[in-house]
């Protein structure tokens, strides 16, 4: 992803709730270049350009979305699970199903992407399948990524302590290492 000059700067492991944050932010980058490529390269074979970057859209998606949703899925849910109420409860299992969504659209993503490259180019209704897929995700990850904002993370940001909130960025660390 570029470097946007006088953005904030990445969160470390010492803030790992920041970290989900700063993923989700190229999460929704890497989303609007799979659909503006499905979108305007329509018709016609993709450009060296437009394959580079659903290349790098792919490889981002399979390498850091598994680990971002472990991020949440074993270290931030089971220990805000234990603190909160239903209702959060209920919102933790519905992000833990759209994780499972997500992987799925992510998949048919990277099939007709590689039938376009392929191919040079796609048939009219895996073209409409793609852009549906591509919206699918954007719609999806709009309000995944708005509950864990508005709801999910400042609780487990109230809820936890300092040392849990620790122990959350060294797993987070172990993942990457």
């Amino acid at each position: 992803m570029p470097v946007q000059i006088g953005a904030k700067p990445d969160s470390g492991f010492s803030d790992p709730l920041g970290m989900l944050q700063d993923c989700h932010r190229r999460i929704q980058f890497f989303v609007r270049v799979l659909g503006e490529v499905a979108r305007r390269a329509q018709g016609r074979a993709l450009t060296w350009e437009e394959w580079s970057a659903v290349e790098g859209a792919v490889r981002y998606f399979r390498e850091s979305g598994p680990r971002h949703n472990r991020d949440e899925e074993e270290s931030v849910f089971p220990r805000l699970r234990k603190l909160a109420s239903g209702l959060l409860h209920a919102e933790m299992e519905r992000l833990e199903s759209e994780h499972e969504e997500a992987e799925a659209l992510h998949e048919e993503t990277v099939r007709l992407y590689a039938m376009w490259h392929a191919g040079h180019g796609l048939p009219q209704d895996e073209e409409a399948r793609l852009l549906e897929v591509t919206e699918r995700l954007r719609k999806l990850y709009e309000e995944h990524i708005r509950i864990e904002e508005e709801q999910v993370f400042p609780r487990a940001a109230r809820s936890l302590d300092a040392a849990t909130i620790a122990t959350i960025g060294a797993e987070f660390k172990a993942r990457r290492a």
